[in-house]
C-alpha cells in the first residue's frame, strides 16, 4: 500500500516506473524487519562507517552567542565526512538482494555522491552519478572524490544546473535501465518506499542520542530533509525540534530555498509535498549558499510534521550562515558543512531567547571541507 503522512506522500510515477517501484517496495516490506539485514546493516555500520558518532558539547561556540547549554551530533565525524552514508550503505545491501549491479544517484552538494559511490566500492557495484554543472562546480573537491571511488560522474547542464534537475536525469536513467539497476535515492523524499527506507536508516542518528541524553531542544538544517528526520524520530513529542531552511540572499520567492514560507503543496518527483512553485504551477528555481539545500520540495515527513505544529520550520540566510560557520571554526576548530551552518546560524540569532540551563542538540550533518574552495575563490572567506 502507498504510505501516506496526513495528506502528503504517496507514490505519483509514470508508468514506467511502475514495476521498479513494486518490485523495490515489496524488497523493502520484506527487509525492514528481517533480521539477519538489519544485523548486517548494523554491523557495517560500526565496523565501516564508524558508528556510533560523538556527541560533542561546544562551550567555547556557546560562550560566543551568549547561549545554552550546546552539543553537537557530530555526523561529520563518519566516513565520508556526513550522514548520508547511513542511507547510502543501507540502499546498496538492498540492491544487491535484489541483484542488482548497477547503482545510481543523485547529488546536490557532493555528499550523497561521494557516499554512494563510497559503499558501491565497499560493495563491488557499479556507480553512476548524475550531479547539476553549476553544483559540479562549486564542489569540485567532491567529484574528484567520487571519481577516485569510482563512480562515472555525469554534470547536467539542464535547467538550473542543480540538485532538480539531477533528480530529473537519474529518474530517466532508472526508467530505461531498472532490470538491472537500482536508484539510490539521497533524502527522504521521491515516491513511496522512499521517504520511508530513508528515514529508516538515518534514525539510527536520533537514537544515539537518546541513548545518552534527552535533549530540550534539537536543530537541524532542511534540504529533502533525511538528517532532520533522522535525528528527529526519537524525540516527536519529547522536545522541541526546529528545521532551518535556506534562506537565500532575501525572504523572495526564487531567492531562497524556504519552502514552508515561500511554497504550498503540489508533486514533485513522485511526492505530494511542500514546494516552491508559481501561480500556475510551474517549479521556481531556489538559491543557497549551500549546494545541499538548493531543492525546491521537502520531504513529506516534514510536511506532514509541519501541518501538526510538532516542528517549527524556519530559515537562515546566506550571510547568517557564513557568519555561523566561520565562528564555530574558529571558536571550537570544528568547520561544519554549509548545510549544518544554517542550524548554528538559526541558534546564533536566537540564542538568547533559550534559558540558560537548556540542553540543545545540533545535528553537524557534514563537515566543511567541500564548501572551501568556492568560498575561498569568491572571496566570501579570507
Amino acid at each position: 500500500m502507498t504510505r501516506r503522512y496526513g495528506a502528503y506522500g504517496g507514490a505519483f510515477i509514470p508508468e514506467v516506473l511502475a514495476q521498479p517501484i513494486k518490485e523495490l517496495e515489496e524488497m523493502w516490506n520484506s527487509l525492514k524487519e528481517h533480521q539477519a539485514f538489519l544485523s548486517e546493516f548494523h554491523a557495517i555500520l560500526k565496523n565501516y562507517a564508524g558508528r556510533p558518532t560523538p556527541l560533542t558539547p561546544v562551550p567555547s561556540f556557546s560562550k560566543a552567542i551568549d547561549g545554552p547549554k550546546i552539543y553537537l551530533k557530530r555526523e561529520d565525524l563518519l566516513h565520508t565526512g556526513a550522514h548520508k552514508l547511513n542511507n547510502t550503505l543501507g540502499q546498496c545491501l538492498i540492491a544487491k538482494r535484489m541483484g542488482k549491479k548497477r547503482v545510481i544517484a543523485e547529488t546536490g552538494a557532493g555528499q550523497h555522491g561521494v557516499a554512494t559511490a563510497t559503499a558501491c566500492a565497499f560493495m563491488g557495484l557499479e556507480c553512476v552519478v548524475y550531479m547539476g554543472k553549476k553544483d559540479a562546480l562549486r564542489q569540485e573537491p567532491n567529484v574528484k572524490r567520487m571519481k577516485l571511488l569510482g563512480a562515472e560522474v555525469i554534470a547536467v547542464d539542464k535547467g538550473a544546473k542543480t540538485l532538480k534537475d539531477a533528480i530529473n536525469e537519474a529518474m530517466r536513467d532508472w526508467s530505461k535501465n531498472y532490470e538491472g539497476s537500482h536508484y539510490c535515492l539521497g533524502s527522504a523524499l521521491g515516491p513511496h518506499p522512499y521517504p520511508e527506507m530513508v528515514a529508516f536508516f538515518q534514525k539510527v542518528i536520533g537514537e544515539e542520542v537518546a541513548e545518552e541524553m534527552t535533549p530540550d531542544v534539537v536543530i537541524a538544517c532542511i534540504g529533502g530533509g533525511s538528517n532532520a528526520i533522522g535525528i528527529f524520530s526519537s524525540f516527536i513529542g519529547k522536545a522541541k525540534l526546529i528545521g532551518v531552511e535556506g534562506g537565500g540572499k532575501s525572504s523572495k520567492l526564487g531567492e531562497n530555498a524556504a519552502r514552508f514560507s515561500g511554497g504550498k503543496p503540489g508533486i514533485l518527483h513522485g511526492t505530494y509535498t511542500y514546494l516552491l512553485q508559481d501561480n500556475e504551477g510551474q517549479i521556481v528555481e531556489t538559491s543557497s549558499i549551500s549546494a545541499g539545500l538548493d531543492y525546491p520540495a521537502i520531504g513529506p515527513m516534514h510536511a506532514d510534521l509541519h501541518d501538526q505544529g510538532q516542528v517549527e520550520y524556519t530559515s537562515a540566510t546566506d550571510k547568517e550562515v557564513l557568519e555561523a560557520f566561520k565562528l564555530l571554526s574558529k571558536s571550537e576548530g570544528i568547520i561544519p558543512a554549509l548545510e549544518s551552518a544554517h542550524a548554528l546560524a538559526y541558534l546564533v540569532r536566537e540564542a538568547k531567547k533559550f534559558p540558560k540551563e537548556t540542553a540543545i542538540v545540533v545535528n553537524l550533518s557534514g563537515r566543511g571541507d567541500k564548501d572551501l574552495p568556492e568560498l575561498f575563490a569568491k572571496g566570501l572567506i579570507t
